[in-house]
This record gives structure tokens, sequence and C-alpha cells, in this order.
């Protein structure tokens, strides 16, 4: 049975992202929710942008924030503020930025905090783009798709043009879209939970030029239709969202969508959260998890979801 839900069916999952370099204590001036650590979950999900610009003793102050969160598992994705978690950056970044000297060293330094003992050792875990599976101590098990990449933002890392899909299977991607996707997200009922660090299109998307999410995005998220799809990146469209899917799942993209309810967050009042997930491949529950308002101020609070998951011996 798992120790942090309020239910015995039911896993807590605790989602937040782009943190920027937040430590507790951060958010005191502003009365915010994460004045203090958070309270027990079953799973901690960062959504990426852990930092402002990298850097390993960045990362190491990361890790000690997250320590702080009780929860068995915490699953970590980069951002486009993580530059040298981004190989590909670092090799063509301009020499303005001071990043690219020994980009394959830079990198490796970057990701060593992540992958030492000591951070496993606190259930941290740093995915890297594509399907991982987990089972928990309670037998609770789960699938999720992690991506830290969205469509190319002011020079920043993980990018992908907008003409290009990194996430649907061959044959379908949107007609003159390139399909670039070495690690796309599978077909429903295979995948719990997609986590990327950009939001899909017109969901939770919207700057003041209006919605910026990735389309492509979109239509592997309709296809998968997973549990949970939870994201940040876009600070100013922090929220839930509840997307209903329509009965025929050979529609894809905003054509598979029947209604969208938009919800509100109940946390610290976490006990009043919903179960997510008895209807699985009906509706998905999304969410931009940003902590960081449009000003860099972590005024916004965790979300906490309770999934209905399978059990190692079943449902």
């Amino acid at each position: 049975m798992s120790t942090a839900t309020s239910s015995p069916s039911t896993t807590r999952f605790l989602i937040i992202s782009d943190t920027h370099n937040f430590q507790f204590g951060d958010a005191e001036p502003y009365n915010a929710p994460l004045t203090y650590p958070s309270p027990p979950c079953d799973v901690l999900l960062h959504c990426g942008d852990l930092t402002s610009i990298g850097g390993a003793p960045a990362y190491k102050k990361c890790i000690s924030m997250l320590s702080s969160i009780t929860a068995e598992l915490k699953l970590v994705i980069a951002g486009n503020h993580d530059l040298d978690l981004d190989p590909d950056f670092l090799k063509n970044v301009p020499w303005s930025h001071g990043l690219c000297q020994d980009p394959k060293g830079r990198h490796e330094k970057a990701r060593e905090p992540w992958r030492s003992e000591e951070t496993r050792g606190k259930g941290i875990v740093y995915l890297e783009e594509g399907m991982h599976s987990f089972t928990l101590k309670s037998g609770a098990r789960f699938s999720i798709y992690a991506s830290p990449y969205q469509p190319e933002f002011c020079g920043w890392a993980f990018p992908y043009k907008r003409n290009e899909d990194r996430f649907n299977i061959p044959g379908k991607s949107k007609p003159g879209v390139k399909n670039i996707a070495d690690n796309p997200i599978p077909d429903f009922p295979g995948v719990d939970i997609v986590m990327t660090h950009g939001p899909p299109h017109n969901i939770l998307d919207t700057t003041t030029s209006g919605p910026v999410g990735c389309e492509s995005l979109l239509r592997a998220v309709s296809r998968a239709r997973p549990k949970l799809c939870c994201f940040g990146h876009i600070h100013e469209g922090y929220g839930m969202q509840v997307v209903k899917w329509k009965s025929d799942k050979s529609l894809i993209g905003e054509d598979a969508i029947e209604k969208m309810e938009q919800r509100e967050n109940a946390y610290p009042a976490v006990e009043k959260e919903e179960r997510i997930g008895e209807g699985f491949g009906e509706e998905t529950v999304m969410v931009n998890a940003a902590i960081m308002d449009v000003r860099y101020r972590p005024v916004n609070a965790p979300w906490v979801v309770d999934l209905v998951l399978k059990m190692r011996d079943g449902i």
C-alpha cells in the first residue's frame, strides 16, 4: 500500500517544472505555496528548466532541493535553459556564449551529478528522451515517455524546427512536416504518462503573442491518450485542463478532442485531489506545472494528482 496516497488503489504524483535554480525559502517573500517543502507523494515529476543556464554547481543545488521532497521516486528531465545537458547545443553554440570550450567535457560534467550513485540513492532519476518503466514498492507500475525538446525558442537548448516532428510514428505526421522522430510516442495504450518540457498546441501554451505549443506533440498525445500529460516551459500557461477524447481513436490532433475542462489547484489541500486514470483512453489530464510566473517569481503551486495504475500482479 502506498504511504503517501489517500487510497491504496491510487498513486500520488507531485508535478513541478521550471524551477530555475529555486531553493526552498525563495518563495517566502511572496507568501507562495512553495514556502516550505511539499507534502509527501509517491512520485515527483520535474518537467525541466532545472536551472537558469546550466552548470554542474547549479545541478547539485537542484538535486539538494529535490532531496528535501519526500517521494519514493523522483523523475527529472532537462529543459531549454539547461544548456549543457544538450550536447548538440554545445557543439553549435556561438563562441560568445562562453560555453563551447571542450563541449564534450562540459556535457559530461553536467551529467555527472545526475548519474551519481548518491543521486540515485535519493530516488532521483534523470530521464533521457524515450520510454521508461518503473515499479514502486507498493507494486504499482507505470510507463512514462520523456522528452526535453520543444520547438526552437530564442536560441536555447533542445530545439527542433516548427516543420519537424520528433514525436509521431512514421505516417502520423502532419502532411508537409518532416518526421525526425528517433523516439516516437507509442499509440494507445502504450504509455501511462507523457512528460515533456514544452506543451502541446493550444493546451496551456498561450503567451502574449498567442499559443506557442507544438502541433506535432498534440497529434502524438491524441494518439497515445495517456492518463497524464505534464510539461512546463511557458510560465504564463500554468494550469490544469482535462481533455475528453472522442470515442473514435482514428482521429488525431484537435479533431480528436471532444471537450476541455479547466481545473483549479487545491494545493496544499491534497486530500481533495481526484482519482485519474480509471477511464484510460477516454480522457487525459494536462498539467503545465511551471512554478515560476512570467517574471520568474516562484508563486505557482505544484500540482498533485492521484493516478490509478496497474499493479505488479494485475490490474
